[in-house]
């Protein structure tokens, strides 16, 4: 079958089975003339990135009705954005976001460039969003590479090089396959086929499209394909929390610095993280009380570390002159990057934590429960 034949076969495939995603112009609707909204794919794009289409619906629907357009997300507070993208992790991206919402606004008179270059001059936008927002918005010819595209030319021409070694030449491959016309489709087509049929493992091989002129079918090594490098064992870290309750039930919360890990959001004061063979950091609490350290840690794992937390707890006195903690006093949202301050217990919610520091939360409430 020739590279225009496949291509074919995919897109009519696509046109059956494409994906009902909340961010997608379908087949049908985009054959009538229904543009995609750059906006949106830009948006579902910076989401997708290390994490499943599953884990991103809702926090791309939450997004999109307090922030429908560009502009709104431009003018949004950094703390509010920061805490909406809680738990969906790789903070960066979140800071990104703002950086090229506001990019847009300001450079580009909030109307997305059309163009892969142009769209790479943007803060967050690297090759494979690029020419994903040009192929899938805009329509034009690009070659989309993530890992299922990976993965399924890898099957489809039974190329057996490890990952990442192999990613020059499949994405060689994927690009003699991108038709003319209807780049966009075919782009969503082909993650579609990773997604659904030509799965990491037990692939539908079947009901596919490509199964006849699949050499990896042929050959009886689908099931082993994309080969991929031996991973390393991830290093693991630990240091410590500190979470302050005061009489009010105010609690003492930071906002991280807007670099490094976890960059811009919420947590419990801390330490830095260190190596597990080196000792803990000497404590140092954020304010004098009778600090308890609770039984267990919290674990958590990064992408590149593990990570192991010791929570200590301490109720805060209150100051008999003003009824208050000799302490700063916020809100999550006013909250800078490097502050910390005492936060009514009514303007806290666990979901505006990163999944570590809710999971420190969590147990520190575990042990309140329990006396």
């Amino acid at each position: 079958m020739r590279d225009g034949e496949l291509s074919e076969a995919l897109l009519t495939w696509y046109d059956q089975h494409a994906r009902d995603l909340p961010w997608r112009i379908g087949p049908a609707a985009r054959a009538a003339g229904v543009l995609p909204d750059p906006y949106r794919i830009w948006l579902s794009e910076v989401m997708l990135q290390q994490t499943t289409v599953a884990a991103v619906r809702d926090y791309f629907t939450r997004f999109t009705t307090l922030w429908p357009r560009v502009g709104d997300l431009a003018a949004a507070a950094d703390g509010q954005v920061m805490a909406e993208w809680a738990g969906l992790g790789y903070y960066a991206r979140a800071r990104n976001l703002l950086a090229c919402a506001r990019a847009v606004v300001n450079d580009h008179g909030g109307v997305f460039p059309d163009t892969r270059a142009a769209l790479m001059e943007l803060p967050g936008i690297g090759p494979y969003t690029a020419a994903a927002i040009t192929a899938i918005a805009f329509d034009r010819v690009e070659t989309v590479v993530d890992g299922n595209v990976e993965r399924v030319m890898a099957r489809l021409f039974d190329r057996h090089e490890p990952l990442p070694g192999a990613k020059r030449e499949l994405t060689v491959l994927a690009a003699r396959l991108t038709p003319e016309a209807r780049s966009g489709d075919y782009a969503q087509a082909v993650m579609d086929l990773g997604a659904t049929i030509c799965t990491p493992k037990s692939p539908s091989c079947g009901i596919c499209p490509w199964r006849d002129p699949c050499a990896a079918r042929s050959a009886g090594t689908a099931a082993l394909l994309p080969r991929r490098m031996a991973k390393k064992p991830k290093p693991v870290r630990h240091g410590a929390v500190y979470l302050a309750r005061r009489a009010d039930g105010a609690l003492l919360l930071e906002r991280r610095p807007d670099t490094g890990l976890l960059g811009g959001t919420l947590g419990w004061p801390g330490g830095d993280w260190v190596p597990v063979s080196d000792p803990v950091p000497p404590e140092v609490p954020p304010v004098p009380a009778d600090w308890q350290r609770l039984p267990g840690e919290v674990r958590h794992t990064f992408t590149h570390f593990h990570l192991r937390l010791t929570l200590f707890v301490a109720d805060i006195d209150m100051d008999s002159r003003t009824g208050r903690a000799a302490h700063p006093e916020s809100t999550t949202i006013a909250l800078k990057p490097g502050e910390s301050a005492f936060v009514p217990r009514q303007d806290f919610r666990p979901a505006d934590l990163p999944t570590v520091m809710r999971k420190a939360f969590d147990l520190w409430r575990g042990g309140a429960d329990n006396g």
